[in-house]
């Protein structure tokens, strides 16, 4: 048998994929695809990318509102140094500033490449993560109510020549990933531990066995896939990327992910839509201000953003990243210096396909009768009526396939239009 190299690799990869079950370290290092690329038709040219920020972002210190009279009272040790101070956010208009951690935004903003929307909100209103992730990624306004994601419905009702691939990248294919469209699934690597030597041998091992060998080849022609770039033309081996990875820390992770997205994102037979998630949002103690625990968070963030979009190179004109958590947080620290679960949030709307350089919100104020429920941000935008004017102008998807098949029951939430560069 020749020997496994990448090149190799690549060559397996329009095999029908299935998942790789096995025993030991190669099990549980690799997982693949439920579908295998096909070239895509070219009417469907833009990328759009979810990420999922899970544990609910602090919307009020990711995008203070310092302008707003009520902020530094209500927020107290956890109000942020205004634009012009040492420390201070960075301005976007009178009202909404940036945490000062998200430089790569605030240049997208000015740019015109960002629209940050605030005081938004899905239709959940209790404050359970897992219900409220799973309204995010379901699209139904109640929890548990559909065993499929908004996205994947969205790409199963693009029409004939628009129809694009997707593709999540995580340790799971998550809900708003899961339903009638095939996507692919990709996972980091942990075969650092695996040289070329032990490769080949279990190699020639599933040799025998159709099934096996094709769904190794098929595993690792997508690893080769997001570590190509980055063992191309550097010096470094594929078997360097990998051993990176599993010393790498949560922040290393996510530009990991970022890059293997753009990996597949750039490729002209690649998926079109994909879906990554981060963690760790949840900061009910020491959330810090301009710096600490969140500080670091939305810098790792924000630095993802920035190694993707210059992965992405040309193809960052043509891309629509959204991220989103599942709900806000509350309006006024906690007894621990952090902030409890709340409602209303921010979301971030970035890319070179967006009509940017805006912040969007009906905003509430933070004075006390304003506040939903005496603690949280009143919501007053519904993300569904954002991702609809994006899925329509973007992905090309009809009214009737927005109101029947990917938000059903949603006709109070209004599509926003103008989000997308025509």
């Amino acid at each position: 048998m020749a020997r496994l190299t990448r090149r190799r690799f690549l060559s397996h990869s329009v095999a029908s994929i299935g998942t790789l079950a096995t025993a030991g370290a190669l099990g549980s290092a690799l997982w693949t695809t439920r579908m295998a690329f096909a070239a895509p038709n070219s009417a469907v040219d833009g990328r759009f990318v979810f990420i999922i920020l899970r544990g609910a972002l602090d919307g009020l210190s990711a995008v203070p509102p310092c302008g707003d009279p009520a902020y530094g009272a209500l927020r107290g040790t956890l109000a942020l140094p205004s634009p012009g101070s040492a420390g201070g956010c960075l301005p976007l208009d009178s009202l909404f500033a940036l945490h000062p951690s998200l430089g790569f935004l605030h240049e997208s903003f000015l740019a015109k490449e960002l629209t940050v929307v605030h005081a938004v909100a899905t239709p959940y209103r209790e404050r359970s993560h897992f219900d409220g992730q799973d309204v995010l990624e379901s699209g139904i306004p109640h929890p548990h109510a559909s065993e499929t994601g908004w996205l994947n419905r969205a790409l199963a009702a693009q029409e004939g020549a628009r129809r694009g691939l997707g593709i999540a990248l995580g340790a799971n294919v998550p809900l708003m990933m899961r339903g009638p469209a095939e996507v692919a699934s990709w996972s980091p690597s942990q075969l650092a531990t695996l040289s070329d030597d032990t490769l080949q041998r279990v190699t020639d091992l599933y040799a025998s066995d159709t099934l096996l060998s094709r769904r190794l080849a098929d595993a690792l022609a997508s690893d080769a896939i997001a570590t190509e770039e980055e063992s191309t033309g550097e010096g470094t081996s594929a078997m360097e990327v990998r051993s990176a990875r599993a010393k790498a820390g949560a922040a290393a992770r996510f530009a990991e992910t970022t890059h293997a997205a753009a990996s597949f994102l750039v490729r002209e037979d690649g998926p079109r839509v994909a879906v990554l998630e981060t963690s760790g949002w949840d900061t009910h103690a020491n959330e810090g201000t301009a710096q600490g625990q969140l500080a670091t968070r939305l810098a790792a963030l924000d630095a993802g953003l920035r190694s993707f979009k210059t992965a992405l190179g040309p193809v960052w004109r043509r891309t629509v990243v959204v991220l989103a958590t599942e709900f806000g947080r509350t309006a006024a620290a906690n007894g621990t210096r952090g902030t409890d679960h709340g409602t209303g949030a921010a979301a971030f709307v970035v890319g070179g396909a967006i009509a940017g350089g805006r912040a969007l919100s009906d905003w509430p104020s933070l004075s006390p009768r304003a506040l939903y429920e005496g603690r949280d941000l009143r919501p007053t935008t519904d993300l569904r009526a954002i991702l609809k004017g994006i899925l329509r102008d973007h992905m090309q998807l009809s009214d009737r396939a927005l109101e029947s098949a990917v938000f059903p029951d949603s006709a109070a939430a209004r599509r926003v239009d103008g989000l997308v560069r025509t």
